[in-house]
């Protein structure tokens, strides 16, 4: 979509403060690589270098940013959030493509189960008995759904995903391509030299506005229910045992692995690759930074690093004194030296 700088600055929340507001945006752009007829958003004053060559037709930036070195060309759109405004364009210069609704022959639907309004199925898509797809939402192709399974309105379930038997999905969610939401959690027991299975007969319960990645692993609930609080963002590639409750608006980055009945208390972030240990709490807006290996629980409100993770001021602490080790160890060996003579 094509608009004008006038247009755009009031979808967006924005004013224009210099310029000619005629000139039409057909698309957006980095600050750094932003060309003719697009807008761009200083987001943070130390990209403000790259405005001076910049050839881009317009910028956002904030109230209270003064820019001197602007090129002529560029207008500049001042508002109270840059980065929304920004996001804001991008959504009205790339609109999404309306979507019409409809049921693929090739699809297999059991007669017990319900279709809500304007659903869309897709190819070699599988819908098990008793379920129930609510309005609206958008099964892309071979997707299997099992039974039983309850979604809620405005889903998006991206190919070759796998939702077993009796799960339930709130509002607005949205699973990328490849995840598996409610395999039998990994517990075992070692009896008479062998491994023997532990039924799972609970399920996974996700409620609205949860974005969950590509070929991530939800496991369901051994007795009771794997929970994943309103809004929160898990992305690809991450494990989640089974019995674990994550809060609300939880971030969990990917190749992080969460061992089973833990608690990952509202508006905690893991960062990549964290692995977390069983029957662990994470408490309330904690940050478990990239690579950290949890054991323990994590107060609420806290930055922790390391593994095993401590506070990350500690960690960081004892990494660089450990930096220092070899310089430490040629001085140990000269005062050694020197103690050797003076014995002798």
């Amino acid at each position: 979509m094509t608009l004008t700088i006038t247009q755009l600055a009031a979808l967006c929340q924005a004013t224009v403060i210099s310029g000619d507001g005629n000139t039409s945006i057909e698309s957006a752009a980095d600050i750094m690589s932003a060309q003719a007829h697009q807008v761009t958003v200083l987001s943070d004053m130390k990209y403000a270098k790259h405005l001076k060559n910049s050839q881009a037709a317009a910028c956002f930036i904030a109230l209270d940013n003064t820019v001197t070195d602007a090129p002529a060309q560029l207008v500049l759109l001042a508002c109270a959030d840059p980065e929304i405004s920004f996001l804001t364009a991008i959504k009205q210069l790339y609109p999404e493509k309306k979507r019409t609704a409809h049921i693929c022959t090739q699809t297999v639907i059991a007669e017990s189960a319900v279709l809500g309004e304007e659903v869309s199925v897709g190819a070699f898509s599988t819908i098990g008995e008793a379920c129930v797809i609510g309005d609206n939402s958008v099964i892309y192709p071979g997707v299997h759904i099992g039974n039983r399974v309850k979604l809620g309105q405005n889903c998006v379930i991206h190919p070759q995903v796998v939702i077993y038997d009796d799960s339930e999905l709130g509002d607005n969610v949205i699973i990328h391509a490849g995840s598996v939401i409610g395999a039998d959690g990994f517990v075992y027991k070692f009896r008479n030299n062998q491994h023997l299975k532990v039924p799972h007969v609970g399920n996974v319960v996700i409620a609205d506005n949860v974005e969950i990645g590509a070929n991530t692993c939800i496991d369901r609930g051994a007795l009771g229910s794997t929970t994943i609080g309103a809004g929160s963002k898990i992305d690809n590639l991450v494990q989640l045992g089974h019995n674990n409750k994550v809060g609300k608006n939880v971030i969990i980055c990917g190749q992080s692995g969460i061992s089973g009945s833990c608690t990952i208390e509202d508006g905690a972030i893991l960062a990549g690759s964290s692995g977390i240990a069983d029957h662990v709490t994470i408490g309330h807006h904690a940050v478990v930074m990239a690579r950290s290996g949890v054991s323990q629980d994590i107060a609420p409100a806290t930055q922790v690093f390391g593994s095993p993770a401590k506070d990350r001021k500690i960690a960081w602490r004892e990494l660089a004194a450990l930096s220092k080790l070899p310089e430490l160890l040629k001085k140990f060996k000269l005062l050694e030296s020197r103690l050797d003579k003076l014995e002798s």
